[in-house]
């Protein structure tokens, strides 16, 4: 059965939601090298949304994620 529920038993799903909530700024590496920092403004199943530098909306496909790594030692 498909379900458009979260499993937030994932860490995953709560280390990305933790990110939300506390507005940390994070840097993702794209599997194409290239590198987006900002914070994330939501996530669904397939995408992350990140504000960049500018305010700009950037959604990035979740296959397309080499790593996210929180530039805030409040996420461990």
């Amino acid at each position: 059965m498909i379900t458009n529920q979260f499993d937030t038993s994932l860490p995953s799903i709560r280390q990305v939601q933790r990110c939300v909530k506390d507005k940390i700024t994070v840097e993702f590496r794209l599997i194409t090298g290239d590198l987006i920092t900002g914070r994330i403004f939501w996530q669904d199943h397939n995408c992350i949304s990140v504000l960049d530098g500018n305010n700009e909306q950037i959604t990035v496909w979740r296959q397309a994620i080499a790593y996210m790594k929180p530039l805030d030692d409040r996420v461990a």
